[in-house]
């Protein structure tokens, strides 16, 4: 797949206001603009859109065929900053920053403003990324059983992402059973599932950089009334949540939208997190769904829509999707059924 990156840097240097050109140093940034995955690099873009490439010996070969100027040099900002030019000042360390300060302007997310809103070959990468995670989930929840540790089940869930075709997983895979379903955020341990355990399972791939994120819980034989009655809930919060997903829809309206379902059935105090955040080259970027945050949100955004009910001692219910904003109705990408998997 041909990813533009002519036209991204050509985006930026529009969105350039008051510097003559910006220093890109945060290594995502740079991968965005000019495709190098590398630990050391930086890109100049100019005003008028051409841009000069910086990196170390270790990376010069993975530049050959670029559409842009390339330098070999180790010092890859020192060997591109000059007067006029703006840098991230969100990620170049203070010992760069004292060695280039006189002249810089510092600017804040100017290639993340850009990146939020993701071209169609962005989205092909990220449906794919979703697709290995959905055909992964599939094949082993049937395998998931009583006396399987929360770490098998993650070790087992990893590596069959990669078979797929995963570069990784996107991140560490959450397998919370039990009470430890109260923690959003549980890392696996050697705990066995047990029959009556509601186990939520927080995974996804990464595909050609692109992050995939989702979240199934699912029951270890047949549901205890409040078990349904929580998984229910957060299934409705989760669609009332999705609906609302629109371009120019105000973050913390969406928030709300699926919030105020949980709090109205007296639940509110045990959904303490935000609603969802957007997805790319990495797992947590902008835009961010919560009741404090503000902005709209635009079309072409790759975004999760995440709610959950934990309760502590007893256990909790999360369900996730990785969805598109689109006029005319977001784009599901995870396609895993949201009904009660009932094992």
């Amino acid at each position: 797949m041909i990813l533009d990156y002519v036209g991204r840097r050509a985006r930026l240097a529009t969105a350039l206001e008051g510097v003559d050109a910006l220093l890109v140093t945060n290594p995502l940034n740079v991968r965005y603009l000019t495709g190098l995955d590398s630990s050391n690099a930086a890109v100049l873009v100019r005003a008028d859109g051409s841009a000069t490439l910086v990196t170390d010996s270790r990376y010069i070969e993975m530049t050959k065929g670029m559409d842009l100027e390339v330098i070999e040099d180790g010092d890859v900002a020192g060997r591109l900053a000059a007067a006029g030019v703006g840098i991230e000042a969100g990620h170049m360390t203070v010992a760069a920053y004292n060695r280039l300060v006189e002249g810089l302007i510092p600017t804040q997310g100017l290639v993340e403003g850009l990146r939020m809103v993701k071209d169609e070959q962005e989205i092909d990468l990220l449906r794919t990324a979703c697709a290995i995670s959905d055909q992964a989930f599939a094949e082993i929840s049937v395998q998931i059983k009583a006396g399987m540790s929360e770490r098998e089940v993650a070790r087992v869930l990893e590596a069959r992402m990669v078979e797929l075709g995963a570069d990784k997983p996107a991140f560490d895979t959450i397998v919370a059973s039990g009470e430890n379903g109260a923690i959003p955020h549980h890392s696996p341990t050697e705990r066995e599932l047990r029959a009556g355990d509601l186990v939520t399972i927080d995974f996804g791939a990464r595909y050609q950089g692109y992050h995939a994120d989702m979240t199934r819980t699912l029951v270890l034989g047949p549901p205890a009334d409040w078990q349904r009655e929580i998984y229910d809930l957060v299934a409705a919060a989760q669609r009332a949540g999705r609906e609302a997903l629109a371009p120019d829809a105000e973050a913390r309206d969406i928030d709300t939208a699926a919030r105020s379902m949980i709090a109205e059935a007296g639940y509110g105090d045990f959904f303490r997190h935000g609603l969802g955040h957007g997805v790319g080259l990495e797992i947590h970027e902008e835009p961010f769904l919560g009741p404090s945050r503000n902005g709209r949100l635009k079309d072409r955004v790759p975004i999760t829509v995440e709610p959950g009910v934990y309760l502590p001692g007893r256990g909790g219910v999360r369900i996730e999707d990785t969805l598109v904003t689109r006029v005319g109705g977001p784009e599901l990408l995870t396609m895993t059924t949201k009904e009660l998997l009932v094992l």
